[in-house]
């Protein structure tokens, strides 16, 4: 009998532990009403919906909600540096984060344009990179279509500014802005190819 009950809680206690485990883990999944009453103070720069008025500001409408949680919180903790949106995220909370990615994401990003003399180069960049200049292909982790793969952290570019593209990819090729990855990739693009391939990545839809 001795045996029996320390069997049970043996198996009760393994429940708890799993159960605690399970809630510790949790993720919070965003609620978009609210993110649309939160994204108030967004709306001067990234537009009501998401979609911002200039380049200077990029397009958060569409954008994967994985990744705009993780740039948020990049921001909030200084891994990211912008003097503004340190600011804005400071205050942030992970489930305002949270509905904040879940609102934009359910927007539509409006559409963009393409300079007609780069769209050769911008293509053969995007479908094929660039195997003399050492150069991957974008669609490797950005998909055909520029939308991304929301599960493996690699945002949409489609319908980008393409001269908020052209200015993050510099970052990337000068070192200002961290990613392994990107930094290796932009480090053999030159004015020109960054160019090209914004100005291909703007006019995907």
């Amino acid at each position: 009998m001795k045996s029996l009950f320390t069997a049970i809680g043996l198996a009760l206690s393994s429940t708890l532990a799993m159960a605690a485990g399970s809630e510790a883990t949790a993720t919070y999944v965003g609620n978009a009403d609210q993110g649309k009453a939160k994204s108030a103070t967004c709306a001067a720069c990234h537009g009501a919906d998401g979609n911002s008025a200039a380049a200077d500001y990029p397009k958060l409408a569409g954008q994967h909600a994985t990744y705009l949680a993780s740039t948020l919180k990049a921001y909030r903790e200084g891994s990211r540096a912008n003097a503004i949106m340190a600011g804005m995220a400071a205050a942030l909370s992970d489930d305002d984060i949270a509905d904040l990615a879940a609102y934009y994401t359910t927007q539509t990003t409006s559409g963009g344009a393409v300079d007609a003399d780069l769209v050769a180069r911008g293509e053969q960049l995007f479908r094929f990179g660039d195997s003399a200049k050492g150069v991957s292909a974008c669609t490797a982790c950005h998909g055909p279509t520029g939308a991304g793969i929301a599960s493996a952290g690699f945002p949409s570019l489609k319908g980008q500014w393409a001269g908020y593209t052209e200015t993050q990819l510099k970052a990337y090729r000068e070192g200002s802005r961290e990613n392994a990855m990107m930094n290796g990739v932009a480090q053999n693009l030159s004015d020109a190819d960054i160019r090209a391939v914004a100005s291909y990545v703007g006019g995907l839809q």
